[in-house]
């Protein structure tokens, strides 16, 4: 088939246009320019910008797409622009969407005051009722546009109502993999640079010790988005795409563990904590685990390998790519030293 990918050389993009390569796809990438390609790879390029995709939507519209792949339509106005350049222009659409359309982010973070939602969430969970979540916070601005515009749940019903394109959302957990193109992308790095500085112990508040998020490995997203590709009874439909273990915080740390071979202690603390541990503001009683039963059963999707191995890559590649730079305020040992007087191993 004939894939374009939006956002197609980022942390996710490139994970995405390899695997459809290595199923035999044609695959263009959409992008700015700003993030090098993989000259060896067979993939055409269109230079452009996402916020303004009608400047490109000759070029786009050439490419003559079975699949368009959105890694990257965080708005509703990109949504739209993205109905209006390829409806009559491309077979269907896969739009990444995200976890966080669900209510229960409404209840982590305050938002609302209710009664915790039952995890984990599958397709049917309900929705948000606050848009723009993240409206008014001091998240810099990467993709070049305000995060006070951001919406998933926007973004889906745009898509979803442009009945022409078919369209498949996969809702995203927490990825981590190579190829990270910022810190915030890299969700491991707190705990293995504290296992590399030689820490003997990390120390976690029982909140965020026992929290459970939904996570996945960036090639096993790709594998996903392969799946819906060369399905056609994918189309129309929503689907969760996560790990099945329901591992809480600390159990993720004790895998990656396990990988660096790091023997040190996990010590919780009823105390207030520095990070890694989250901040206190936010209802840690209510868990964002994610069920993807439905993608294993309609499209047989699986893992394309063990967590450990998934974890083994990752840790590669950071230690390859260490940042120049860290935020003091991230890694203050001291005050964790402090704590560990009234903290006990997990």
């Amino acid at each position: 088939m004939r894939v374009l990918v939006l956002g197609g050389t980022g942390f996710l993009g490139r994970q995405i246009s390899t695997r459809l390569i290595e199923g035999g796809h044609t695959v263009t990438v959409f992008h700015r320019g700003s993030t090098g390609v993989d000259r060896t790879a067979k993939l055409q390029e269109i230079h452009g910008d996402r916020n303004r995709l009608y400047d490109s939507a000759r070029d786009l519209r050439l490419v003559r797409a079975d699949v368009v792949v959105d890694v990257v339509a965080f708005t509703e106005k990109q949504a739209e622009s993205l109905v209006e350049v390829f409806t009559g222009h491309a077979g269907r659409v896969v739009l990444l969407s995200s976890g966080d359309v669900y209510r229960a982010n409404d209840i982590l973070f305050r938002r609302i005051e209710d009664s915790i939602e039952p995890t984990p969430l599958n397709e049917s969970a309900p929705l948000r009722e606050c848009l723009n979540p993240y409206r008014g916070m001091p998240i810099p601005g990467r993709y070049g546009f305000s995060w006070d515009e951001y919406d998933k749940i926007l973004v889906e019903r745009v898509v979803i109502a442009a009945k022409s394109l078919r369209a498949t959302v996969l809702r995203l957990p927490m990825v981590f993999g190579p190829d990270a193109t910022d810190l915030s992308q890299r969700r491991f790095f707190p705990y293995l640079k504290r296992m590399e500085d030689g820490r003997r112990t990390i120390v976690l508040d029982e909140r965020t010790a026992r929290w459970r998020a939904p996570w996945g490995y960036s090639g096993d997203i790709a594998e996903a988005v392969r799946l819906v590709i060369e399905s056609g009874r994918a189309s129309g439909k929503t689907y969760n795409v996560a790990e099945q273990s329901g591992l809480d915080t600390a159990g993720w740390v004790r895998e990656l563990a396990s990988v660096v071979g790091w023997k040190g202690n996990i010590v919780t603390t009823n105390s207030p904590c520095p990070p890694p541990s989250l901040p206190s503001q936010l209802n840690l009683t209510q868990h964002l685990d994610m069920a993807s039963t439905k993608i294993r059963r309609d499209l047989g999707f699986r893992e394309t390998m063990t967590r450990s191995a998934a974890l083994e890559r990752t840790v590669a590649w950071e230690r390859q790519h260490w940042p120049v730079e860290t935020d003091p305020a991230q890694f203050d040992y001291a005050t964790e030293d402090a704590l560990l007087a009234h903290a006990r191993p997990s």
